[in-house]
């Protein structure tokens, strides 16, 4: 097993301290036993990084529930600025120093870049009977393990969906989409229904050229990032092809789809284009959910189309929170860990609309029922948790390299905006992520 990710953005959530008392839980049921009254204040660090605001103010009140459970443990939060290569240089830089903090965020790319160089901490043996690695879907359990270690507990769950504005649709006279992945749209129903919803100022759908819903594409293609190993990538291959000439041609041939500097130009973001009717889908991570149902739009949820086969394909992926090797609280540190991915962090940002649950439990029906929200997350989505439960796990998310990210955006983008020739991107983007995976393997 190997691992890896894409950064996965903490967002907004306002998580009620006054309803927690003494004693907390670490998602799974069992009590977790407040630090003893009296004793010595243990002060922990942690860093990670920031997306907005709302990111910042989501992990503080996390804190603050923690230590209300915890009362003689504080927590002190460091944004380190962006995330991305940025924030691993940082977190490098801080390391040599040895002035690292206690716990910190870890994107799953960077993962073998920190665990290689020391800087986390082995927590193999810290799972048990009462918190299991078993607990975690598989997708998690799959970015958790490397190569039989673990160095660091994943935060959550996201996945690319399809969202999609039924006033719109209404308005059209098309049929929604059916929420079922076992009898999804294909990708040529899917690029009809854009063809046939653009017009009138109306863009059919956008956010296919991101990178979030790309592997879950070349999957159900019938291709593949990375051999079985993940030392070589399998980018220059006619599935990948196929993949990237279908995606353009929506937005060239068709006009279905605006670049994003038709966004820039009229001052919004994806998710306000589908909000106002200015694109009937939108095509982004499970996260978007939050600013969606927040809106108070008609909004609906569908499975990734279909390329190949009957069932449609979406991945799984979440950065982690690690303890650093130098930490002088690990014990805090590890109570810290099992709260962020328990029912009163984790389940709260779930019901925000923010995350999706990466705990087994949280998708049993008690459990739904208790961060269930209607009023943000519909029936159409939540249908659709079978589908993310089982989502297989993004293999940009195990990749050997941290660089495969910004080779994607600066080689796609020659294809997108500059009609570069296919053959010779694929052959470009290949070979280059090739030579980071050895360089990767090298050091």
């Amino acid at each position: 097993m190997k691992r890896k990710q894409i950064t996965a953005t903490l967002l907004a959530a306002a998580l009620s301290v006054t309803t927690l008392a003494a004693c907390s839980s670490n998602g799974s049921g069992q009590a977790l036993a407040p630090a003893a009254e009296g004793g010595k204040t243990v002060e922990l660090t942690f860093m990670g990084w920031e997306a907005s605001p709302l990111e910042t103010a989501a992990v503080k009140n996390g804190i603050a529930a923690f230590e209300a459970a915890y009362p003689n443990i504080k927590v002190n939060y460091t944004s380190a600025g962006a995330g991305g290569s940025d924030y691993v240089a940082k977190m490098l830089s801080v390391a040599a120093s040895n002035s690292l903090p206690d716990i910190m965020f870890v994107a799953t790319e960077s993962l073998q870049v920190f665990a290689g160089a020391g800087v986390l901490l082995d927590i193999t043996d810290r799972f048990d009977k009462e918190y299991p690695m078993e607990d975690f879907i598989e997708s998690s359990r799959e970015i958790m393990n490397m190569d039989g270690h673990v160095y660091g507990v994943s935060s959550c769950s996201v996945s690319p969906v399809v969202y999609y504005n039924k006033d719109v649709f209404d308005g059209a006279g098309i049929p929604y989409p059916g929420n079922d992945p076992d009898n999804a749209w294909t990708i040529g129903e899917f690029r009809e229904t854009a063809r046939a919803l653009t017009g009138n100022g109306i863009y059919g759908v956008y956010g296919l050229e991101t990178i979030d819903p790309f592997p879950g594409m070349v999957i159900s293609n019938g291709g593949s990032i990375y051999n079985e190993d993940y030392t070589k990538a399998t980018l220059n291959t006619p599935e990948v092809k196929e993949v990237l000439e279908v995606i353009k041609a929506i937005r060239i041939e068709d006009g279905s789809a605006p670049d994003s500097s038709t966004l820039d130009s009229v001052g919004m973001t994806a998710a306000q284009m589908l909000e106002t009717g200015k694109v009937a889908m939108l095509v982004a991570g499970s996260w978007a959910l939050q600013e969606l149902g927040a809106s108070g739009m008609n909004i609906g949820t569908a499975p990734m189309p279909v390329w190949k086969g009957s069932t449609s394909v979406t991945t799984g992926q979440a950065h982690l929170h690690s303890i650093t090797s130098n930490s002088k609280h690990p014990e805090e540190a590890w109570e810290f860990l099992k709260f962020l991915s328990g029912m009163d962090y984790q389940g709260t940002l779930v019901k925000d609309g923010l995350w999706l649950p990466n705990r087994k439990f949280m998708y049993e029906d008690a459990q739904v029922a208790q961060w269930y929200n209607e009023d943000t997350i519909g029936e159409d989505y939540k249908a659709m948790l079978s589908y993310f439960k089982d989502a297989v796990v993004d293999p940009i998310a195990l990749q050997k390299t941290s660089k495969f990210r910004d080779i994607w955006t600066e080689e796609t983008d020659m294809y997108w905006k500059e009609n570069k020739d296919i053959d010779v991107v694929l052959a470009e983007f290949e070979r280059r992520v090739n030579e980071a995976i050895e360089e990767a393997l090298e050091e």
